[in-house]
């Protein structure tokens, strides 16, 4: 018992150290795992043995993490990405499996071990790029969707690999295997259902396990949940769903399936169930810690002797992996149109092996597919491909994106053609709706942007607009500021909104400024800046939404607007009083002590102001709310 005590503790100390370094030094968590796992383990040497025993205990955290993406999959979605991920994930799993193939053949002499190693290469760490998606806000864009697609395929193409692979067995190495068995083979046989079973009964069982996760998933969850959902104990309910996902891993493994694959099934059919946030949330801990510790296993099983006695093979198959799949990623991005930086996160996030390779690896090695001498290495590689991923997205944000974000900056200003009534500085939402309310009333506009790509989007709906740096004198003179009546300020940074309120009143204080504040500091920045009106971004639809809680909750709606109009009066006077405070602070922090002490007691009379107006009413003899 105290071993483990102590090992725990090594795990647990080394990801507490690596990991903050790691993220401090913008190098993401998995890459700090990974370094703790290899300076715990080949290094310092203060885990050894159990780290493949401890591996496989942790590879329940990738189980975990596919139960959850499953969850987040509802059938209906998969049916809308169904181009994305077929055609995509397709191609990219097919032309990296064939080239793959096509390589492995020149060192391996039967095209069966050239074409498993060519699958077990054809998949990327699903672990690591969604995590690292996560981490660095790329889920959501175009580059992101495109890799989830990719990885989604990827793991569901697992099932026909571990189907067809046992299909794939070599005779001399089965014969071998036959003559070295040993009584603890026979042990784990006893831990099998399918061992000994001809073909077509193997079929059987695999297909009859998958029918009873889908329909148990389906019809017996919603009551099981239910009832374990009436004891009220969140530890039943967290116990609960930690027994769904290991008896359906259990029921995998006892039929020679993935188990991640099983639980991601199972958790596509829950993904409709109204449990499916609460199985989230009980799940989420436990799968971040468990992949935490398979990356530090990962780190800590490499082995040094193997890799020292063949370093330039190794070294130069984890290169050709990398390079291989990218060109493969790459191709498809260019016939999917995925565009810009996009297209080389795509690439490299995905250029990896990936944890399924393990999976896949071992089971070619009990299937006698492929043989100990040839995995060992093939391990290393998919290992040190997993540990360079990190490098790949530091090489994206430091090359890739800068590039992408120095052509768009370096794009011409446009030409304008034009001058209106109204200069609008800023085409985001804000700046949008304002225009399109003028434009709506026969009122000439100019909208300008220095984000080009807001611009192109604007133009592809017809809403005219201009590329350019609107704080640029001579841009201004070309949209027609003498000849303005009025100047919109809707530009996302606060900082060049300030200044350009300043200019435009030093230089043509004839015109009228209504300008959007981002908040309270900013609104008074503008007001010392000379703005003429100003609205902050959420206030109004704040309000509104306030407006409608109250009437929701039972108040009278001629009630709610006395209400409304007494806060907005007396936001209005405290507006101007903490307005003086923050001009007289000259410090760089201009909410001291002072302001937020003021802004306190400015709170405190506000709650008076509704307490005396509920007062009025009880003596009035209105009817409170319910």
């Amino acid at each position: 018992m105290t071993e483990y005590f102590v090992y725990a503790f090594i795990y647990l100390a080394a990801a507490v150290i690596a990991v903050p370094i790691a993220k401090r030094c913008g190098l993401g968590s998995v890459l700090g795992y990974l370094m703790a796992g290899v300076v715990i383990g080949p290094i310092i040497g203060l885990v050894g043995d159990e780290t493949s025993n401890i591996q496989h205990f942790a590879e329940f955290g990738v189980v975990l993490m596919l139960f959850l993406v499953g969850l987040e999959l509802e059938p209906k979605m998969l049916w809308k990405m169904r181009n994305r991920l077929l055609g995509l994930g397709g191609l990219q799993v097919i032309l990296s499996t064939l080239l793959g193939m096509w390589i492995a053949s020149y060192f391996v002499e039967d095209w069966t071990t050239a074409l498993t190693i060519g699958l077990i290469f054809s998949l990327s760490s699903t672990a690591i790029v969604l995590q690292t998606f996560n981490e660095k806000g790329l889920s959501k864009t175009i580059g992101g969707k495109n890799a989830f697609s990719v990885l989604l395929f990827q793991d569901i193409a697992v099932i026909p690999m571990l189907a067809l692979i046992p299909l794939m067995a070599l005779p001399e190495l089965i014969e071998k295997a036959q003559q070295l068995a040993s009584s603890a083979a026979q042990h784990n046989d006893n831990w099998s259902l399918v061992a000994g079973l001809p073909s077509w009964a193997y079929a059987i069982v695999v297909v009859t396990s998958i029918g009873g996760v889908v329909s148990g998933g389906h019809y017996l969850s919603r009551p099981l949940f239910k009832f374990v959902a009436s004891s009220e104990l969140r530890e039943i309910f967290t116990a609960s769903a930690l027994m769904l996902v290991i008896g359906i891993a259990a029921l995998m493994s006892l039929v020679g399936l993935s188990p991640a694959l099983g639980t991601f099934l199972a958790g596509v059919v829950l993904a409709n169930s109204e449990f499916r946030h609460e199985l989230e949330s009980n799940i989420e801990p436990f799968k971040g810690l468990l992949l935490g510790l398979f990356f530090i296993t990962v780190g800590a099983g490499i082995d040094f002797y193997i890799l020292y006695s063949q370093f330039w093979v190794i070294i130069a198959l984890t290169l050709g992996v990398i390079l291989l799949k990218a060109a493969v990623l790459f191709f498809l991005a260019v016939i999917f149109k995925i565009k810009h930086s996009d297209r080389w996160l795509f690439a490299l996030s995905l250029a990896q092996a990936g944890e399924f390779g393990f999976v896949l690896l071992s089971f070619t090695v009990q299937q006698h597919v492929l043989p100990p001498e040839i995995a060992a290495p093939l391990s290393l590689v998919i290992t040190l491909s997993m540990f360079l991923t990190p490098a790949l997205f530091i090489f994206f944000d430091k090359v890739i994106l800068p590039r992408y974000q120095q052509t768009s900056n370096l794009r011409e200003q446009d030409h304008i053609d034009e001058t209106g009534y109204v200069i609008i500085a800023g085409a985001g939402r804000f700046g949008q709706v304002v225009n399109r309310l003028l434009v709506a009333n026969k009122v000439p506009t100019v909208v300008i942007d220095h984000e080009s790509s807001m611009v192109d989007r604007l133009r592809q709906v017809n809403i005219k607009s201009y590329y350019g740096d609107v704080t640029r004198p001579d841009l201004l003179h070309t949209a027609g500021i003498e000849q303005a009546k009025l100047l919109i300020v809707a530009i996302d940074d606060k900082i060049r909104a300030t200044e350009l309120v300043a200019y435009i009143k030093h230089t043509n204080p004839q015109v009228k400024i209504l300008a959007r504040a981002y908040d309270r500091g900013h609104y008074f920045s503008l007001q010392h800046a000379g703005a003429d009106y100003i609205i902050s971004e959420t206030y109004l639809s704040a309000l509104e939404l306030g407006t409608q809680a109250l009437i929701d909750l039972g108040f009278a709606e001629d009630k709610v607007t006395t209400l409304r109009h007494k806060f907005m009066d007396a936001e209005a006077k405290g507006k101007r009083s903490l307005y003086k405070i923050w001009q007289e602070n000259t410090s760089e922090n201009k909410f001291d002590s002072n302001y937020q002490q003021l802004f306190i007691k400015l709170e405190e009379e506000l709650s008076q102001i509704m307490a005396s107006e509920e007062t009025d009413e009880n003596e009035s003899n209105t009817t409170p709310p319910n």
